[in-house]
């Protein structure tokens, strides 16, 4: 009774980290190896892939900008980096950060056990001979460490020629990353069968992936709209899911924009990447406790699966003739598995892939099912990870400002190339006259007809003037509350030219600000409402 009770004690954990990886091999591990996970699935995770920093993936078509995109973000050349409108890079670089600039080749790569890359031995020396860790010391590498992958091509012979299959090591990345940044090239836009292929590979990991329509400078507005479309309608028949992906449109290089026209378009989204990548250090461990997740619940399908096969083999006779039944009727299989254990028909691996395996696995080796194993990680999933998902909680509010910086991502975090700036409510920021103004004179003849008195008019007669501009009634409710700038209820001469100024800043298009910023303090209230603060 005495060791139940201990064995039920919740296990303390000093760090997000440190409790994934105990949880994975105490109770994850033992599952995984008694039914041939790591066989069917994915290989065993090591130190590494807890404790390493967030990775971005980069796929794309030769010629589409990654290798420019990465030089773009980091504004450094990296070690192995080249350049070409032709297929220019032809092999795996990990960009990690160094203290010095160098290059490990993939069979070296391979055996540190300090870098999340160990299992990559499994696809041979074809494949290792096509994989580097580009090092240097760069600040954007310090929160993050990215993947530049060979350009997809197109043709069968291409395909064969690599010598290695190049869409399970993308899988394989896919797993372990956490963002996957496709980039298509705007001028050039041709899914390729093995594109579509790596994509599909992708299918399990559509949260982490992100889209890119990259050279979009390079053609006009017209064009751009119907490039957008024809990409949104491509993207929808490979990844088949009801929520479309982001798709950022911008030219990702330091290079003048060739059209112009859609400078603002291509700064807003922009931003918007940045903005994801800079939040990928901060969402790191609650990324590894998905995929954990992700992994805790595929590999209680494969146990059902294994032990399923295992129990209906023969003890005797006709075990090959039993064997290419099973694997015939594995569909069965799964829905009965489904049925009898409440599991999810998007929780079991692929039908085909999964038969393909099986033909060259001996069943008679297979294990039968224990319930102990599986009763770990439903208390892994029940218990154990709730307890983690607060420590993930209390770890992000410990360093909410920890984000991506340097390179690329310094500049546009401030002065008057700073996203927005001048615009909306940040215009005038910079000016010694009050911006509201400006237009003051056209706002005052509408203030003296509403009958103001002592100065100043009700909020009734207020609202009838700003209902004409067909905003919603939460958002004047929020403009009447910022430009109450002295909280009495009415709206002096000042004021209301403030109203008017947040109203033709929301017809614009643009946000209104949280809280007034100083430059649109009324003159007159300047003084006073600092005080009273």
């Amino acid at each position: 009774m005495f060791r139940k009770t201990l064995k039920k004690d919740p296990e303390l954990f000093q760090n997000v980290s440190d409790g994934l990886r105990r949880l994975y091999r105490t109770k994850l591990f033992p599952l995984e190896d008694s039914y041939r996970f790591h066989d069917f699935h994915s290989p065993a995770l090591e130190d590494a892939d807890f404790d390493n920093k967030p990775m971005v993936l980069l796929v794309g078509q030769y010629s589409t900008g990654k290798t420019t995109f990465i030089r773009h973000l980091m504004e450094q050349d990296f070690p192995g980096m080249r350049i070409g409108p032709e297929p220019t890079t032809d092999s795996f670089i990990a960009v990690m950060h160094g203290d010095q600039e160098g290059v490990i080749p993939g069979n070296a790569l391979v055996v540190d056990p300090k870098k999340p890359f160990r299992k990559l031995n499994a696809f041979g020396n074809a494949f290792l001979n096509r994989f580097m860790c580009a090092q240097m010391p760069n600040p954007v590498l310090e929160s993050i460490s990215i993947i530049d992958t060979p350009g997809i091509l197109s043709g069968e012979k291409q395909r064969i020629s690599r010598g290695y299959d190049f869409a399970a090591v993308l899988e394989w990345f896919a797993e372990r990353v956490d963002r996957i940044i496709l980039l298509f090239d705007a001028h050039k836009l041709d899914i390729s069968d093995e594109f579509s292929e790596v994509i599909r590979a992708l299918k399990n990991h559509e949260d982490k992936m992100r889209v890119v329509l990259n050279k979009a400078d390079q053609i006009s507005t017209q064009q751009l709209m119907r490039v957008y479309g024809a990409l949104m309608w491509s993207l929808g028949k490979i990844i088949n899911t009801p929520e479309v992906v982001r798709v950022y449109i911008g030219s990702f290089w330091a290079q003048p924009l060739l059209v112009p026209d859609n400078r603002k378009l291509f700064e807003a989204e922009e931003q918007d990447l940045f903005l994801d990548i800079q939040s990928l250090p901060r969402n790191a461990a609650l990324r590894k406790l998905n995929d954990l997740i992700k992994r805790a619940r595929l590999a209680k399908v494969q146990a059902y699966i294994i032990s399923s096969l295992k129990k209906e083999m023969p003890s005797v006779f006709g075990k090959d003739s039993k064997k290419k039944e099973l694997i015939a009727n594995l569909g069965e299989i799964y829905i009965k598995i489904e049925k009898e254990h409440g599991i999810s028909p998007g929780d079991f691996p692929n039908l085909a892939k999964m038969q393909e395996l099986l033909n060259g696995q001996d069943f008679t080796k297979f294990s039968s099912l224990k319930p102990k194993l599986l009763e770990a990680v439903e208390d892994m999933l029940a218990n154990d990870i709730a307890r983690l998902m607060a420590l993930v909680r209390q770890e992000e509010s410990a360093m909410p400002t920890q984000s991506v910086r340097g390179g690329a991502f310094d500049g546009t975090m401030s002065g008057p190339f700073g996203h927005g700036y001048g615009e909306g409510a940040s215009e005038g920021i910079d000016e010694l006259e009050w911006v509201v103004g400006r237009d003051k004179p056209t706002y005052d003849e509408i203030f003296y007809t509403l009958s103001p008195i002592n100065g100043k008019v009700s909020g009734a007669a207020a609202k009838k003037e700003m209902v004409k501009s067909k905003l919603p009634n939460t958002v004047l409710g929020k403009i009447w509350k910022l430009a109450d700038v002295d909280k009495d209820g009415l709206l002096d001469d000042e004021e209301f030219a403030l109203a008017n100024h947040l109203i033709k800043i929301k017809l614009e298009g643009h946000e209104l600000p949280a809280d007034l910023p100083g430059h649109l303090v009324p003159p007159s209230k300047r003084g006073t409402i600092a005080g009273d603060e």
